[in-house]
């Protein structure tokens, strides 16, 4: 599974960068769900939406920095610790996500939790 996880964080990571549609809809399965947050009563539902709401909120390349590392796995579960820092003056955070990886290695789901950093 690490080397799955490393494979999707990468695509992830250019997708973020590069904010093109094909690139973030790649990252995700046709049914997909995405949680900004843990019991999100409105999480963004299948690929299309996934790809417009990303949009919609997108982070502009060149604003922030991102590091992460795996937790672990289990099964096709995996979990990622990460660190987000905002170039300009918005908070950072601290994040852990969950993500889990069909057989392509496309995310039928995906949640995150993010807590803001103290500096």
């Amino acid at each position: 599974m690490t080397d799955a996880i490393r494979q999707w964080m990468d695509k992830y990571i250019a997708a973020w960068t590069t904010n093109d549609p094909e690139d973030i809809g790649a990252l995700f399965t046709e049914e997909a769900v995405y949680a900004t947050r843990p019991y999100d009563p409105d999480p963004w539902r299948g690929r299309e939406q996934i790809v417009e709401r990303w949009i919609g909120s997108a982070d502009q390349p060149g604003d922030w920095r991102f590091e992460w590392s795996p937790l672990g796995s289990d099964g096709d579960l995996a979990f990622v610790q990460g660190r987000t820092t905002y170039l300009d003056d918005r908070p950072s955070y601290e994040n852990l996500w969950v993500i889990r990886l069909d057989s392509d290695g496309r995310a039928s789901s995906f949640t995150e939790w993010f807590m803001e950093r103290e500096v």
